[in-house]
């Protein structure tokens, strides 16, 4: 079988979440099934490392899909040429986005719908093609494979699908997310925050990761309490205006944020590791991603209770409402005033194991191949 998928998402140094499942995905899937070819669509020359099987060809298509206008023309213009002249028998976006019309059967990964639900996370280019392109996708795909339970049900109903059309992929963590010794930690503290203890903010700031009410919050828990607590936040700003720039200038406490931009993979590791916490006050996901690896990094975990975060945590991280910074402070001084944090930690042990990149990449194989049952 000629299997092509959608790796344009997969730029070394660069990727994001929906990166990192197409990598994992993708790369496990072709070593483990040798006797199919998979056609890795790209639109600029690959990192070799993505090329990791003899069984993976690498396809460079044009544009460069990085703006609305780019991604019609890669998708409804060069991937269908491609899946022609390739011969494909099958085509997997985990990026969710398709041809409308690609004569092969579709398997698509709708990872949330946020953007159905909020109309200011987006550049308005970006909110209107996705809010017009997706509902055409969801339909017109043979099936759909989305990152949760909650993803699942709100596809469903958001776009009307049939529910029997979409499989439940879960995300994984990657395994450099790992306990780190106390030596290694003490290092870690020492080159990014003095060697005093931290919580931390892992993801490209975007208005719905809520960045700006956890600023608030930690202003407010150090006004409250007497520390050398740091903030720690990891992230691209994509989005620095309205009250997130309004919370951040307006800080009594801003010299305890500390602001290292995007960090290489090992050291983001690391960093999570030898944190206090993750606090993660996300208003939307569609699974999670940074919640799981904060738990195989073995440190505790503070999070939104909304969409699928609950789903992901379980019993082992400690919920917040994350319209109120009150309850994320009151959530950050308990959790750092008895054994909450170590209890949380010996529950994350237990949760993290129903998530990996290996089950994942099997679940989508399974998926594929209810794709291919269908035609």
């Amino acid at each position: 079988m000629r299997i092509a998928i959608n790796t344009r998402l997969m730029l070394k140094g660069k990727m994001d979440g929906i990166g990192w499942f197409a990598a994992e995905t993708s790369i496990r899937m072709a070593k483990a099934h040798p006797e199919h070819t998979f056609y890795f669509l790209f639109d600029r020359k690959p990192a070799q490392e993505f090329l990791a099987a003899p069984n993976i060809v690498p396809v460079v298509l044009c544009p460069q899909a990085r703006h609305p206008v780019l991604w019609y023309l890669f998708f409804e213009w060069a991937v269908p040429l491609a899946l022609k002249k390739y011969k494909i028998d099958l085509y997997v976006s985990p990026d969710g986005m398709m041809p409308l019309h690609p004569k092969v059967p579709t398997l698509t990964v709708i990872h949330d719908l946020n953007f159905e639900h909020s109309n200011d996370n987006l550049q308005s280019s970006h909110q209107r093609y996705m809010t017009h392109w997706f509902p055409k996708f969801a339909h017109n795909a043979t099936r759909i494979a989305t990152v949760s339970e909650y993803s699942k049900h709100d596809i469903a109903a958001t776009y009307g699908v049939d529910k029997e059309k979409i499989d439940v992929v879960y995300d994984g963590a990657h395994d450099r997310y790992r306990p780190h010794t106390e030596a290694e930690k003490e290092t870690i503290r020492q080159r990014y925050t003095d060697g005093c203890p931290y919580i931390i903010f892992v993801s490209t700031i975007l208005k719905r990761k809520n960045l700006a009410n956890l600023l608030l919050a930690f202003d407010k828990l150090k006004g409250m309490e007497s520390s050398n607590l740091k903030l720690v936040v990891v992230g691209s700003k994509v989005w620095w205006q309205d009250e997130l720039a309004t919370a951040y200038d307006n800080m009594q406490h801003k010299s305890d944020v500390i602001m290292p931009g995007r960090v290489e993979p090992d050291d983001l590791a690391g960093l999570v590791s030898a944190s206090e916490a993750l606090v993660y006050p996300s208003y939307f996901e569609g699974f999670g991603i940074p919640i799981l690896e904060a738990m195989y990094a073995e440190t505790a975990v503070i999070c939104s209770h909304t969409t699928s975060m609950p789903e992901v945590g379980g019993d082992a991280v400690l919920y917040i409402d994350p319209s109120s910074p009150d309850d994320i402070a009151h959530a950050i001084s308990i959790l750092r005033k008895n054994n909450m944090r170590t209890d949380l930690i010996n529950k994350g042990r237990i949760q993290r194991a129903k998530f990996s990149w290996e089950h994942t990449a099997t679940l989508l194989w399974d998926s594929i191949l209810r794709t291919i049952e269908q035609q």
